[in-house]
């Protein structure tokens, strides 16, 4: 009883022995616990006192800065969805001006503009001279920019303009509002009315001529009856032969202002975009200001002589043409000597500038399209028979204008136009700021719209009336070509007496495809490649 009473006795003292000590095992382990937890809560207030007390100053520091940026980042972000409504290349913080201005340098103005209208549509947003500048090919945007007389400026550079003379002088590049309001209706009077009845008659017997002397003065004469013809040169002679005759009639020597007109043009296009720079290293472009200056002075002599002529005129109502208005209106103040010289200068250029380019293409157009020819050839016969083209002809004679019509389309050479935004509009819904340039593309806009076969030649394209809005070669407005009514009269006047004579060939199997061509202030071929040259064969011997 007593070991049961002392075995019971010695089992509670060893469990509570054994209770004791994990008792005082977990006390030691709280105590650990809580020095630790102490340990913690005592090194908490010291990082919130580095985070509070630090972090705000830096914070205070970088925020402003920060907002600053994008602040400056919203702005040039809403900048750029604004001129984003301009289809074009982006601005890019500059580089993009940089390369549209380049590439107008190096392409040419009419490449780069058909690149740029075949890259991102019909209204385009590019730059030159880091100017904004609008390229557009659409028809409602090209009328709305040529009927508006706040367009009728252009743009070029300044000192390309000085140099070629037509700073402020004549009508095609002047940008001087009033002085080209004043100028331009000297133009007008002798480009219609008895001008424009005299000349259809005076191209028929200038090409009359020029073809009578063809085969005897012709050196690569092949046959007793054809020649072999540098063609561009022969259609120059033509067309400055017929300009003379019209608004100038006086002795000159056709060859050398020939050859004088062409470094003129091609100064003209070389400088017209060049950047101010360039004309800062005169050795660079003495040479274009040379030939600038060498048809300058040419036409200075022209005049000289035209004034003399006018002193020793017994009845001057003779000799009355566009030059002698012009220094009638310089000896009365109204012209300077300066716009009188440049004024003759542009009027001479017209012919052998565009218009013997533009009928060259049409004979080459003809050669390849037998078919055409026969068509043009029984209208002629028809309409004229035995006899020269006269006036009461030219509305008869529906074939050929709508083969003229269809070559300036097809072929154009002349296909744009320069102008500057003399105040702020709105386009085909977009905005235009006062200053901007505009590059009118109408080659572009004849093979856009409209035409059923417009990648084609084919008079079908002008079976029937063509609006006028789809169809631009002399623009509309009140800066369009103030020659368009004489300029048909010369081409049918020319046409119709050449192909009465002679059948035209390309020579070597040239054709317009093959042409080596520039594309820059106007499409012509490339002379300094070869030498455009064509076959003519008397037309009675052809058909024999």
């Amino acid at each position: 009883m007593k070991q049961n009473i002392f075995r019971t006795a010695g089992a509670r003292s060893r469990k509570e022995y054994s209770l004791k000590s994990q008792t005082k095992a977990a006390y030691v382990e709280m105590r650990q616990f809580a020095l630790g937890d102490t340990l913690l809560q005592m090194s908490k207030p010291a990082c919130q006192n580095l985070t509070t007390g630090v972090v705000p100053e830096m914070g205070s520091r970088a925020t402003a800065p920060l907002l600053f940026f994008l602040g400056l980042l919203f702005i040039f972000v809403k900048t750029l969805q604004k001129k984003a409504t301009l289809p074009g290349p982006s601005f890019c913080l500059g580089i993009g001006p940089l390369i549209s201005y380049g590439r107008f340098l190096w392409m040419g103005i009419g490449s780069a503009s058909n690149y740029y209208n075949e890259k991102y549509g019909q209204i385009v947003r590019v730059w030159i001279h880091g100017e904004e500048t609008l390229i557009i090919s659409r028809s409602s945007a090209v009328n709305h920019v040529m009927r508006k007389a706040h367009y009728i400026s252009r743009f070029g550079n300044k000192q390309a303009l000085k140099c070629i003379g037509m700073n402020e002088n004549g009508i095609i590049f002047n940008n001087n509002p009033s002085i080209w309001k004043m100028t331009r209706p000297y133009f007008a009077k002798a480009l219609t009315g008895p001008g424009l009845q005299r000349t259809l008659a005076v191209s028929v017997e200038s090409t009359r001529n020029h073809l009578d002397k063809l085969l005897g003065s012709n050196s690569t004469t092949t046959t007793s009856t054809t020649a072999c013809v540098d063609i561009l040169l022969f259609l120059r002679a033509i067309t400055l032969d017929i300009s003379n005759r019209l608004f100038l009639r006086v002795p000159m020597h056709e060859g050398q202002i020939v050859s004088k007109i062409q470094k003129y043009f091609d100064t003209w296009q070389t400088l017209l975009l060049k950047p101010d720079i360039f004309f800062k290293f005169k050795w660079i472009y003495k040479k274009y200001e040379k030939a600038a200056q060498d048809l300058q002075d040419a036409v200075e002599e022209l005049l000289l002589k035209k004034q003399q002529e006018l002193q020793e005129a017994e009845k001057l109502q003779d000799i009355t043409d566009f030059a002698t208005d012009l220094i009638f209106a310089q000896t009365h103040g109204k012209l300077t000597a300066e716009n009188v010289r440049q004024s003759v200068l542009e009027i001479l250029i017209a012919g052998p500038d565009t218009m013997s380019v533009s009928i060259f293409f049409m004979l080459m157009l003809i050669a390849q399209h037998p078919e055409v020819e026969k068509k043009i050839v029984e209208e002629i016969q028809e309409v004229t028979g035995e006899r020269e083209i006269q006036n009461s002809d030219l509305q008869l004679l529906k074939t050929v204008e709508n083969f003229i019509y269809e070559s300036m389309r097809y072929q154009p050479v002349v296909d744009f136009t320069m102008r500057k935004a003399l105040k702020d509009d709105v386009i085909d819904g977009y905005p235009v700021k006062k200053g901007t340039n505009i590059i009118l593309n109408l080659g572009r806009m004849h093979k856009d719209e409209f035409f059923l076969k417009p990648n084609e030649f084919n008079l079908e394209n002008f079976a029937q009336n063509v609006p006028h809005r789809y169809f631009q070669p002399f623009g509309c407005g009140p800066r369009s070509c103030v020659g368009k009514y004489i300029a048909m009269v010369m081409m049918k006047g020319i046409l119709v007496t050449m192909l009465k004579r002679y059948r035209v060939h390309s020579h070597n199997g040239t054709t317009l495809e093959n042409l080596k061509n520039n594309h820059d202030l106007s499409y012509h071929p490339n002379e300094s490649y070869s030498l455009p040259r064509m076959t003519f064969t008397p037309r009675n011997q052809a058909e024999a």
